[in-house]
């Protein structure tokens, strides 16, 4: 009882010390705790700049000053963003001034800013931004909209609006859904303007239009250069015209186009988003203003009705400052490039990011300049910072802000606006991923993806207050059907011939023009005249000049572009290519008995032969020392050589290889040999194989060198070429009316009345080839080079137009198609074969040989050098005795070796590998019992001075 009354309070002070260490544990991990907070805190600075560049006294930056202004208090004011640090905006003007902008940027950079909000020029932006990567500061951009600025050089300009990109894009959706082919642009000659319009013609391209003219001027053009520019314009037969211009200058424009009468009924203008942030940014427009822009359709950046946005509205006419504009949507990107640095701020620093600068090495030898560019200093964390700020993901007042792999804000969209009365109305939506659509982009977003959504605008009030869709095209005919000659053909009726249906002709010529015509976006009316009488094939340069007299408005048919007809008349781009060539009889050549040693040049068989010897003698150097196959005497060794080395052409060596080194120079050059081998069986096999065909003609200059008669296709334009570009005397030509001619002709020979052979144009001679099972064969090249195409009268539109239409054609495939149709036929080799055209020389073969051979060498010298190793060890202690071992029978009297001379090292390379490492181990052995006798030696006396005193 007594124990258990003592045991009882021990046990009680032993809890008591147990929570006592608890809380001593507990109290140091709060304080702990407490202190890594605030240490976390105390490492963020302040106070932080950030940068504002952009032109305050314009539509833009009247609009952007106040959002910036706006976001940095709203920042500032949030606990949650940035606690303990403020923000503060350095804002410089760069007064419209790509200079005054590079000098402003490189003064906003010297404050240790860690970002940068603007600018606003893209040409500034272009500059500044080379200023940027160098110290590493992140340059958020929310109006420079060039599309070239997303250039993968510019890793640290990163676009807080929508690129010009997505907005060229649209426009040319605006462009397809009302049917237009063809747009003139007019544009400010800078690098927003240029690059901008540069998009818009590969986004019409690919809709099967095009920007027929790019009439440009400079910033702050006159109004006299305005006038001329679109006194020029309106002599052309668009009437579509998209401007592309800065939204403070832009509406002279429309002054000008007014003044002209180009508002009228008939025209069509499309504006960029210029023009919408022109008029959001006036107060109350006024109605002269408005009446310049009557009927013009304009894209608006498209930002969604959030409450964020709301707030940010109402809240406007409290924030704006003194002489700023209305709103626009440049202040929603401004305002949310603010909160886009703050809140990656926020990121950088939980991550660890710390602020510091450094100075730039590069800039340290430029004391001599006057700039002071030592104060640029480089923001050593701003690698990481734009790579958070690229990894953000918010939503802002101008929507979600988010980047895709291309650095681009996600889900880019635009209102489409059509400016009518004293406002606007939309007519639709545009985005990315929806195209035109009537129904907002995030609603769309919302529902499943379907790729057969047509796209949907409302009606559209044009110029001229009429709701009808302007043609956009002006035909300055007046209306008359066209009179269109066509060659009346004999031969090769493929091309062109009469038909008794309408349209009265057929053919492959008529086909590629009446799929042109179609493809025009206004109607041709044609009537198809036969020129000729129907017995031989017409003189075509007759059907030419029938045209330029005006007794045909144009000729369709098999008409070459000949230098002479252009000048009488304007032709079409060529539709098939075409050029003269000299086709002839050929016969078989016979096989020569040496025909085994064409596949290679003699070069090549000097080189391959040397190389077989070289790579032997390297595996016998290699392998002599320790393979007994390659030992023995020199008649054998040299034998061994030569046998082991053309061996290996046929992979029948007998000698094994036991070096490493063998080993390697052997299996890569196993390696050429394959390739060569197979090479030359290929060769051969072509040579041998491939019907070789010889003609004693063998192009144009061995055609005029001869004398015989040449056949000439009765109304082509080679008679003529050949009688006064080539002097070719006329008695020498005969003219054939059909394909049976030419076949006779040419069989019978100049001998038998016939012809050695026949110049006509590639298309002709392609069919008649193929036509006749390829018994005949061109010879040379192509002596001229031309095409067909239709030809109108000069200054014609539909020659320019036609253009147009053939080159679509072609891109789209429809071209090829209707050749297949017409031309389809049997293919045949059209040229002769050239047998040194299948030789093989050592230029396809040179980089085989020079690894071979520097394999050798490495593997040569890695010998060499194990050699001169184990000479150098084996010298110091060779005795008399191992001279006499490792030398022939007729050189082991010879005293010693550490004479080092040439032969002894000749005896020692000749020495068998394991003999050598055998007089190594021992000569180790012994110099080891040596040192272990002197040990013996030395013990006794010093044990005897140990133990004298005993």
């Amino acid at each position: 009882m007594e124990v258990l009354l003592i045991n009882r309070p021990t046990h009680v002070c032993k809890t008591r010390a147990l929570l006592a260490l608890i809380l001593l544990m507990w109290v140091p991990m709060e304080v702990m705790a407490a202190t890594e907070n605030a240490t976390h805190l105390s490492t963020r600075p302040r106070s932080l700049n950030i940068g504002a560049l952009f032109t305050l006294n314009s539509v833009i930056g009247r609009a952007a000053k106040p959002a910036i202004y706006a976001a940095i208090d709203d920042v500032n004011s949030d606990p949650s963003i940035l606690p303990g640090t403020k923000l503060e905006v350095i804002l410089h003007d760069t007064n419209c001034s790509g200079f005054l902008g590079t000098v402003e940027a490189l003064q906003l950079i010297e404050n240790d800013v860690v970002a940068a909000i603007g600018p606003q020029s893209s040409g500034i932006a272009h500059v500044i931004s080379h200023v940027v990567n160098e110290l590493h500061v992140p340059l958020l951009s929310f109006a420079a909209t060039d599309p070239s600025l997303a250039a993968l050089q510019y890793p640290y300009f990163v676009r807080t609006t929508q690129s010009d990109h997505f907005q060229m894009y649209a426009v040319a959706d605006v462009v397809e859904y009302f049917g237009w082919r063809e747009v003139i642009a007019i544009f400010v000659d800078d690098d927003c303007g240029r690059n901008g319009i540069s998009i818009l013609g590969d986004a019409l391209a690919k809709k099967r239009s095009k920007i027929s003219h790019k009439a440009a001027f400079s910033p702050g053009a006159s109004n006299n250069t305005i006038n001329e520019l679109l006194v020029g314009v309106n002599l052309m037969e668009s009437r579509v015209y998209v401007v592309h211009v800065n939204p403070d200058s832009g509406l002279t424009i429309f002054s000008v186009a007014k003044s002209l009468g180009m508002m009228t009924a008939g025209y069509v203008w499309i504006a960029t988003d210029w023009l919408p942030s022109h008029l959001d940014s006036l107060e109350s427009p006024g109605l002269d203003t408005m009446n310049l822009v009557q009927g013009v359709v304009a894209l608006r950046h498209h930002t969604p009705d959030t409450d964020l946005k709301k707030s940010f509205m109402s809240r406007w006419k409290k924030i704006k400052h003194e002489g700023s504009s209305g709103f626009n949507s440049y202040a929603l990107y401004a305002y949310d490039s603010i909160w886009l640095a703050a809140r990656a701020l926020e990121v950088f620093f939980n991550e660890g990011g710390k602020i510091s600068f450094s100075d730039d090495p590069k800039l340290k030898d430029t004391n001599r300049s006057s700039l002071h560019l030592t104060s640029l200093r480089i923001f050593d964390g701003g690698q990481q910072y734009l790579q958070t700020i690229l990894k953000m993901n918010f939503t802002g007042v101008s929507g979600q802000i988010q980047f895709d792999q291309d650095k681009y804000l996600v889900h880019p969209a635009y209102e489409i606006l059509n400016i009518g009365g004293t406002g606007s109305r939309r007519i639709g939506y545009w985005s990315n991923s929806t195209g035109l659509s009537v129904i907002a982009p995030e609603i769309l977003y919302k529902k499943p993806f379907s790729t057969n959504t047509t796209a949907q605008l409302y009606s559209v009030i044009w110029p001229g207050e009429t709701t009808a869709k302007p043609r956009g095209w002006v035909f300055p005919n007046n209306g008359t059907p066209l009179r269109i000659g066509v060659p009346y053909r004999v031969s090769y009726q493929d091309f062109v011939a009469k038909d008794k249906s309408p349209p009265g002709v057929r053919g492959y010529c008529i086909d590629v023009f009446e799929s042109a015509v179609n493809l025009l976006p206004y109607a041709v009316p044609r009537n198809y005249v036969l020129y000729g009488n129907g017995k031989r094939n017409p003189e075509y340069n007759d059907l030419v000049f029938e045209v330029a007299q005006n007794n045909f408005d144009a000729a369709v048919g098999d008409v070459t572009i000949t230098t002479n007809r252009t000048r009488m008349v304007d032709f079409t781009q060529p539709y098939m290519e075409s050029g003269l060539v000299v086709v002839v009889p050929v016969k078989e050549q016979k096989t020569s008995p040496w025909a085994f040693l064409k596949p290679f040049t003699y070069q090549m068989w000097l080189v391959t032969g040397a190389f077989f010897l070289f790579v032997g003698a390297v595996v016998w150097i290699l392998e002599h020392r320790m393979n007994q196959e390659f030992r023995g005497p020199p008649r054998k060794q040299l034998m061994t050589i030569f046998w082991f080395s053309f061996s290996t052409m046929f992979f029948s060596h007998r000698e094994n290889t036991v070096s490493t080194l063998g080993r390697l120079v052997l299996i890569i050059w196993l390696f050429v040999v394959l390739i060569i081998n197979s090479s030359y069986t290929a060769s051969l096999t072509s040579i041998l194989t491939v019907q070789q065909l010889t003609s004693r003609i063998e192009g144009i200059d061995s055609l005029i060198a001869s004398n015989d008669p040449i056949g000439v296709q009765d109304g082509s334009f080679a008679w003529k070429y050949l009688v006064d570009e080539l002097n070719i005397a006329e008695s020498r030509l005969v003219k054939l009316k059909t394909m049976e001619h030419y076949i006779e002709a040419l069989q019978y020979g100049p001998k038998r009345g016939g012809v050695a052979a026949i110049v006509d144009e590639l298309p002709y001679i392609e069919l008649f080839m193929s036509n006749t099972k390829c018994k005949f064969r061109t010879v040379g090249q192509e002596f001229t080079k031309s095409g067909w195409g239709f030809a109108f009268q000069r200054d014609s539109p539909l020659a320019v137009d036609l253009s147009t239409a053939i080159l679509q054609l072609s891109e789209n495939g429809d071209l090829q198609k209707i050749r297949n149709k017409w031309l389809s036929h049997n293919e045949c080799s059209i040229q002769m074969n050239e047998v040194d055209s299948d030789r093989l020389s050592l230029t396809s073969f040179w980089g085989l040989f020079l690894i071979c051979g520097v394999a050798c060498f490495l593997s040569l010298t890695v010998f060499f050098c194990r050699i001169l190793c184990q000479y150098r060890r084996f010298i110091p202690e060779a005795v008399e005795g191992d001279v006499e071992e490792i030398g022939p029978p007729s050189r082991r009297s010879r005293p010693s070796i550490r004479s080092s001379s040439f032969k002894n090292l000749m005896d020692f390379v000749d020495t068998k590998e394991e003999k050598i490492k055998h007089l190594l181990k021992r000569k180790g052995s012994d110099s080891k019992h040596d040192e272990a006798s002197k040990h013996d030696e030395a013990s006794p006396s010093s044990d005897g001075q140990a133990h004298s005193p005993s």
